[in-house]
């Protein structure tokens, strides 16, 4: 394996200075914490500002954050654990499983009550869900065909069909049963979109096991390695460690999105979102990127097999080919050329392309600018958390990248 240098003090120094300098002097970031670990070690473990602006409580070591899309790593380990076990294949269809997912349909153009479809080539699978090629939109948002913006049409159908309030209203299996009705964006496995993908992949974990998901997780995940604060809601005896959660707007970098004193994550959900549903804290999911850097062990427990991280972490895009090769999308902000998608996780496959100091790390990030990602090569973790929407307002990944690098 190729080593690395020390860490440089001084330089390490330097990135909480320019965090402080460019991001909170300003005002628009409230706080926050990182930690970089290096060969195991923790070399940096700072905190910064306000956890709630309002209330003048500094950020804690142990404050409880929302940890959106860094969830679906997470989600992801914990399918593949039942891979492990041989309770599917990669390339099974999904439909083998959830009923309503056999002999899906295509949208081909128009909306609504015009919109025209096509049978599927091919069936939606394992591989296709845990990577975003199955066809799965992310609900009303915007899309990119040929550079032209366009709400996406099939996004239009899941509101129409309300899944959001029938996964609010009937639970994980009734959302993934009634998505699996509605038509795909585009064929199985010929391009990328961000989507509901890993959310169904919680369901298909709820099937496989027999166990609803967040007892899954907590069981097989979250217990063993100690991970006491991480889950759907936040436990009612912590509830005074969860951050205030904030939205850039055009009159406010610090909008109040989410008071921690009426969130509703202090409440179990009915919807165990696999996509975006976690809290968690630093010292939780530090121990989390800890079991991937190490090949999926941590203390003595074991997730997984170095193999299986290994496989989880090559690019399984078609052809090996470059995301923005593939992705219905066109924000450079978040999806930057140089990378891949293993199961699971962003690859950087060309830092070149990327622009970064780093080749083969994987990585994602939630949509309050929560960010981590993982270095096998140079023995790196890096975890930064703060709590402001959306994940695109500063592109803070690469701009802490480039720190991280320059002091390793």
């Amino acid at each position: 394996m190729q080593t690395t240098s020390g860490p440089s003090p001084a330089r390490l120094a330097r990135i909480g200075e320019e965090l402080q300098a460019r991001y909170l002097g300003p005002g628009l970031l409230p706080g926050g914490q990182l930690r970089i670990a290096h060969r195991g070690e923790v070399v940096l473990d700072q905190c910064f500002g306000m956890m709630d602006v309002a209330r003048g409580k500094p950020w804690a070591s142990d404050a409880i954050v929302r940890i959106f899309s860094m969830t679906k790593p997470v989600v992801s380990v914990a399918l593949m654990m039942l891979w492990e076990r041989g309770l599917f294949q990669l390339d099974q269809p999904v439909g083998e499983v959830l009923p309503t997912w056999r002999d899906q349909r295509v949208w081909v153009s128009g909306e609504g009550t015009s919109m025209v479809t096509e049978p599927a080539a091919r069936p939606v699978t394992f591989r296709h869900l845990l990577t975003h090629t199955g066809g799965v939109t992310y609900g009303a948002r915007l899309a990119s065909v040929g550079g032209a913006r366009t709400a996406d049409p099939v996004g239009l159908a899941y509101a129409a069909a309300q899944v959001d309030v029938l996964g609010e209203t009937e639970g994980l299996g009734a959302f993934a049963a009634k998505v699996g009705e509605l038509p795909l964006r585009y064929q199985p496995g010929s391009r990328w979109m961000y989507s509901y993908s890993t959310d169904i992949v919680g369901a298909l974990i709820e099937e496989l096991s027999g166990r609803p998901l967040d007892r899954f997780l907590d069981e097989e995940i979250f217990a063993p390695l100690g991970m006491t604060d991480t889950g759907f809601s936040v436990r009612q005896d912590a509830a005074a460690r969860l951050a205030a959660c904030y939205m850039v707007t055009p009159q406010d970098p610090l909008s109040l999105a989410d008071d921690p004193l009426e969130s509703a994550r202090l409440t179990p959900p009915r919807f165990l979102s696999g996509g975006g549903g976690l809290v968690s804290t630093m010292a939780d999911y530090h121990r989390f990127a800890e079991v991937l850097r190490r090949g999926g062990e941590l203390d003595g427990v074991r997730l997984l097999s170095p193999r299986t991280v290994r496989l989880m972490t090559r690019n399984h895009l078609p052809e090996g080919r470059d995301l923005t090769d593939l992705a219905l999308i066109s924000d450079p902000r978040l999806i930057p050329g140089g990378m891949g998608f293993g199961l699971g996780f962003g690859l950087t496959t060309d830092a070149v392309r990327a622009g970064l100091a780093a080749d083969g790390d994987f990585y994602w990030s939630g949509a309050a600018n929560t960010i981590w990602w993982v270095d096998p090569a140079a023995e790196l973790s890096v975890i930064f958390l703060t709590q402001v929407l959306p994940t695109s307002a500063y592109r803070l990944q690469d701009w802490l990248k480039s720190l991280v690098y320059a002091a390793i």
